[in-house]
């Protein structure tokens, strides 16, 4: 703006006017006036308390970082403890043992499952507990022993456990906290019932060795005078003798008989085990015909009529021909003990082809021996126990024989085998190796019988129909025997 910059003119005015004065001199200005002094001892002490007031302040903010370092230690701690508390806790749920707590012999703090379980359930006192129990309890805290408890269940007083073997408990006792004013005792309880079993389990089998060795020490002592009389009985069937004698001549023999197999079978049960197949061999259909010829007047005394097919007569097997008449003798007698209102009993042998890798573990070829009758059969429930030593449904009966045939049939590489129905009869089928297949102008025969030979021997219109041409004579020859075709 034009003019903007001209000269301006300011009128200052100035007027003095006289200060006031007072009257009284100012303490102050004196320092050694009373007032003074006091006033600059305040000032001094407020400094000082300004100081004061300021360290504290820096203390109170390190007391406060500590406290909180202190209450995060604390919560971790906290924290640490209830994860150990709970770890001792699942522990203690999962121990094996039994854990028992005892403060001043009076109170049960602590009781753990297996605890629980042992001692019938859950207490709050000593005093609740069986009596016998507590009795244990204390003897195990005086005396520093390990006592042994049998708990019946009617001394556990619990309904769940009524039909249950009754516990034994093994106590053992430690102090946790010994003063004047305040006990506490930890029990530990082992349930030690499984070898309490095992203990009376392992004197009943020292028992029954101990029978065992004597039973054969008996039958090795039997058998010798035994087998004299078995010679004496033959040489008298020899003889010229009446037929009345001749009769009981043959009853005397198949006692002296059945009274031998029983004592091979104690003998052969408790023989060691052979290693590998027998080293002598054995004629299969000669131990046919001595099966035949052996087991006759057995059969006669049982009113059995007896067939033997044999279809082996020059096959050999590397097998001990003794052992092997064990196992005929035992699956006739067994058969005549189960028929004994009479029956009808075939053996019958025939050399078949085998598959290697079968389950009876033969290679290349083998034979195999079948024993039938028409006995009541054996019960479902019953086939898989048969072969068990020591089981019979018969009544006084040693239930060796089965055991033993199974068991000299295995050491030679072979297999038994039992098919039954009850009230149709049974089928037992031995299957041994060759020692070499058997060379033949057609096919191999198989294992397994033809159609009229599967028939049923329970069917009185078969079996007296194949077996008629045994019933002509009391002895028929193999022939005819094969012709029967049973």
């Amino acid at each position: 703006m034009p003019g903007w910059h001209r000269r301006c003119n300011a009128i200052c005015m100035s007027s003095s006017f006289p200060m006031p004065r007072d009257p009284t001199p100012i303490p102050a200005a004196d320092p050694e006036h009373p007032l003074a002094r006091a006033f600059a001892s305040f000032t001094e002490a407020a400094g000082s308390l300004e100081r004061t007031y300021g360290q504290l302040q820096g203390q109170v903010a390190h007391l406060r970082q500590e406290l909180e370092v202190t209450n995060r230690d604390l919560a971790t701690s906290l924290d640490e403890n209830h994860r150990i508390r709970e770890r001792l806790h699942r522990i203690l749920e999962g121990l094996p043992c039994g854990v028992l707590v005892l403060e001043a012999e009076a109170r049960i703090s602590i009781l753990n499952p297996e605890a629980a379980r042992l001692v019938g359930g859950s207490f709050e006192a000593a005093d609740a507990l069986p009596p016998a129990l507590h009795i244990a309890l204390d003897r195990a805290r005086q005396t520093g022993a390990e006592p042994e408890l049998q708990l019946s269940n009617e001394s556990l007083k619990n309904e769940s456990r009524i039909n249950e073997t009754p516990l034994w408990v093994a106590i053992r006792h430690a102090w946790l906290e010994q003063s004047e004013t305040h006990a506490t005792s930890v029990f530990i309880l082992r349930d030690i019932t499984d070898a309490k079993k095992l203990e009376r389990d392992r004197d009943e089998l020292r028992r029954q060795q101990a029978l065992v060795e004597m039973s054969a020490l008996l039958a090795h002592e039997i058998r010798n005078p035994l087998g004299s009389l078995e010679l004496f009985a033959g040489l008298l069937a020899e003889a010229n003798l009446e037929a009345e004698s001749h009769r009981w001549i043959e009853h005397v023999q198949a006692g002296l008989r059945t009274l031998s197999a029983t004592v091979n079978n104690v003998l052969q049960l408790h023989h060691p085990p052979q290693s590998g197949r027998a080293a002598t061999f054995t004629d299969a259909g000669e131990l046919l015909d001595w099966a035949h010829d052996f087991l006759l007047p057995l059969a006669k005394q049982a009113r059995v009529e007896m067939q033997v097919i044999n279809e082996l007569h020059g096959i050999t097997m590397p097998a001990d021909r003794h052992r092997l008449e064990q196992v005929l003798l035992n699956l006739a007698l067994n058969a005549f003990r189960f028929m004994p209102g009479g029956g009808w009993l075939s053996i019958r042998g025939q050399n078949c082809a085998v598959s290697p890798g079968t389950a009876d573990n033969l290679a290349g070829s083998g034979c195999e021996i079948v024993v039938r009758d028409t006995g009541p059969g054996i019960a479902p429930d019953d086939l898989p126990r048969i072969f068990d030593a020591g089981f019979s449904t018969r009544a006084g009966s040693s239930g060796l024989g089965l055991a033993v045939c199974r068991q000299i049939i295995e050491e030679h590489g072979g297999s038994l085998s039992v098919e039954s129905r009850p009230g149709h009869g049974a089928t037992f089928r031995v299957r041994l190796p060759l020692h070499a297949p058997v060379e033949a102008t057609g096919p191999a025969p198989s294992c397994a019988p033809v159609p009229r030979e599967d028939a049923d021997l329970g069917d009185d219109s078969y079996a007296a129909d194949s077996l008629q041409p045994d019933l002509r004579g009391n002895s028929p020859t193999h022939a005819e025997t094969f012709e029967a075709g049973l």
